[in-house]
């Protein structure tokens, strides 16, 4: 996802890592480890995660500009492939 991130972030793509709770320094080290760029929020009482009925990691929401959820999707998944990005693609078209 950091690699479709800084592809696309240019374009008005925005994304947002979520942690779910755990302690920030650990979230601090796993960032500084794998590189992520995008913004990382600290959900430490969970209730992002809550609303947004999170129940397995990792888990994606995509959004519209509305903030409106397109699709969930749970697991991991190569998002800097092909279909991740003619998604994104797709969702930056005017």
């Amino acid at each position: 996802m950091n690699a479709l991130y800084e592809t696309f972030k240019a374009r008005g793509f925005v994304l947002f890592l979520v942690n779910m709770g755990e302690d920030d320094e650990l979230v601090r080290r796993a960032v500084k480890t794998y590189g992520y760029t995008a913004p990382v929020l600290l959900d430490r009482e969970r209730s992002v995660s809550q609303a947004y009925l999170v129940t397995a990691t990792p888990t994606a929401y995509i959004l519209d500009r509305q903030l409106q959820i397109l699709a969930r999707a749970i697991g991991r998944r190569d998002w800097n492939g092909p279909a991740g990005r003619s998604l994104v693609e797709a969702l930056l078209r005017p």
